[in-house]
């Protein structure tokens, strides 16, 4: 097979989306079933623009994960040839409840443990890690042991590559606390090229929700890149030469917060490949991620070229 462009590693769930709006849990009757998980859905939103992009996961050996090895090969055209098979555990669920719709709830069915947290260094070719273009990482492979030394392993092997992504996911239910997810994902900055978060995720990592102040601290790690997700202020990108640039985000009609961030990394991820500008790679994100959060699904909704090509157009830009 041929080498992928995009390698991403992490979470994969089944989830199901509430389709009545603005409705608490208990008067939900109706979801929408779709893959995800933050690595799942970059994956998938980067394959929808055209690019050659590998999934490294775990599921069940059960229904819901021969779903997902299907979902991703015949409907989303991701390389799944490292999704394997936990031979014990159950695919996780995730239902979104979509109360408010900008602020959705996420409910996890990951008990007693996901099988993508079991995923070892042998599960995915080395020379693959080691040359892939772009390696991308989400922070919270560090918050269990066993991912934890997994993914030091592949970063080891990667050698700080460019373009190795840390995309930096501050997901609360995976962490005894933030100073815990601090103590782990600190030190391991020196193993990227790159950091994308929020005020938040950028507080967890580097100590401060202060713009400039974390975009310094993180490129005083070592980083090339850092980018600087900001919502309704759009995304800052600074670089190791000095330059930062901030771009507007595009206003949308709100039908579900969930997604635009992965939507934001696949496009972001294609504009790397394309060698293109920092301020034009932020743009293409910011028009991806508003594009999901005006639908309802996150990998189904995922954005083609023509439907970020003609948003741009839309507005008057290239």
């Amino acid at each position: 097979m041929p080498t992928p462009e995009i390698l991403t590693i992490g979470r994969v769930s089944v989830d199901l989306y509430a389709e009545q709006i603005n409705e608490p849990m208990r008067n939900v009757t109706t979801f929408r079933k779709s893959v995800g998980g933050t690595a799942t859905n970059v994956a998938v939103a980067a394959a929808r623009l055209g690019r050659h992009a590998a999934l490294v996961t775990k599921v069940g050996d059960d229904q819901f994960g021969d779903y997902v090895q299907h979902a991703l090969e015949h409907t989303f055209n991701v390389d799944a040839r490292y999704v394997s098979t936990d031979p014990d555990l159950q695919t996780p669920l995730a239902f979104a409840e979509l109360d408010p719709p900008e602020d959705p709830s996420i409910i996890f069915y990951r008990s007693p443990r996901a099988p993508d947290l079991n995923i070892d260094a042998a599960d995915v070719d080395a020379d693959v890690v080691a040359s892939v273009p772009i390696f991308w990482l989400p922070a919270s492979r560090f918050s269990d042991p066993k991912s934890a030394e997994t993914v030091t392993e592949l970063l080891h092997l990667r050698k700080r590559k460019s373009h190795t992504v840390l995309d930096l996911d501050w997901r609360p239910m995976f962490w005894e606390s933030p100073e815990a997810a601090r103590e782990q994902i600190a030190p391991m900055l020196s193993q990227f090229t790159i950091a994308i978060g929020n005020k938040d995720e950028c507080e967890i990592a580097v100590g401060t929700r202060d713009l400039n102040e974390a975009a310094d601290r993180l490129l005083e790690a070592g980083l090339e890149m850092a980018v600087m997700k900001l919502g309704a202020d759009g995304v800052m990108i600074a670089t190791a030469d000095g330059a930062r640039v901030s771009v507007p985000p595009y206003l949308v009609e709100v039908v579900s917060g969930l997604g635009s961030g992965d939507a934001f990394g696949g496009a972001f991820c294609h504009g790397l490949l394309e060698g293109w500008t920092p301020e034009k790679i932020i743009k293409w994100g910011n028009a991806a991620g508003a594009i999901v959060a005006g639908r309802l699904m996150c990998a189904d909704d995922m954005p083609t070229i023509e439907d970020i090509e003609t948003l741009l157009a839309e507005r008057g830009e290239t």
